[in-house]
């Protein structure tokens, strides 16, 4: 069966992304992905959480939001911190771009990852993960460029794909209309040397 796209079973949507699409983080990009579109944002940090201090070693981690109407019916804001969905997806992305750092050669430091949904139509978790890749890059990019951290804090690159099965048939980058109905949805998040992160 044809998909609505009329992507073949194993082709990718059309995608860009805009590498420093924000004027004042230390690394942005704007990633799109068929009608997906997400803002990623890298903010340094001279810190790092509480139950890390004193350890010599630094962290990478994600905060996730979809905008109220990036969705056909509006979403509420969530107000009260993130719900299940969200902080599941918060950490599958915060897991993801740490695989990407040598977390000892950033020091006491904190990266944290903004992942703000502008328009969802399926894909927003592997989009958050490949365009806040690009975030995080630019911003240790700014850290080496500084010669405050080592020049092999950044060990790879990580990207993220979906694939799932609908009516018995693998597909490859699901947008909304195919995974609301998939009868398997699967995020993969990999290494540019072929490991499996997720």
């Amino acid at each position: 069966m044809p998909r609505p796209s009329g992507r073949a079973n194993d082709e990718l949507r059309k995608f860009r992304i805009v590498p420093g699409y924000l004027a004042y983080a230390e690394g942005s990009a704007l990633i799109q992905m068929g009608n997906t579109v997400v803002v990623c944002a890298a903010t340094i940090e001279d810190r790092v959480p509480a139950w890390m201090m004193g350890r010599g070693t630094g962290w990478v981690t994600a905060e996730y939001g979809m905008l109220p109407r990036s969705t056909v019916t509006r979403t509420p804001r969530e107000t009260r911190g993130p719900g299940g969905r969200t902080a599941e997806i918060q950490r599958l992305i915060g897991r993801s771009l740490r695989a990407a750092v040598d977390l000892r050669l950033l020091g006491e430091r904190s990266i944290i990852v903004d992942c703000d949904v502008i328009q969802a139509d399926g894909g927003t978790r592997t989009a958050s993960v490949t365009g806040g890749y690009v975030a995080l890059a630019l911003a240790l990019q700014k850290l080496i460029r500084e010669r405050v951290v080592h020049r092999n804090v950044l060990q790879t690159a990580v990207a993220a794909v979906s694939a799932g099965i609908i009516d018995r048939e693998a597909m490859l980058d699901l947008d909304y209309a195919e995974d609301s109905r998939a009868e398997v949805d699967l995020n993969v998040v990999m290494t540019a040397g072929g490991q499996f992160v997720e």
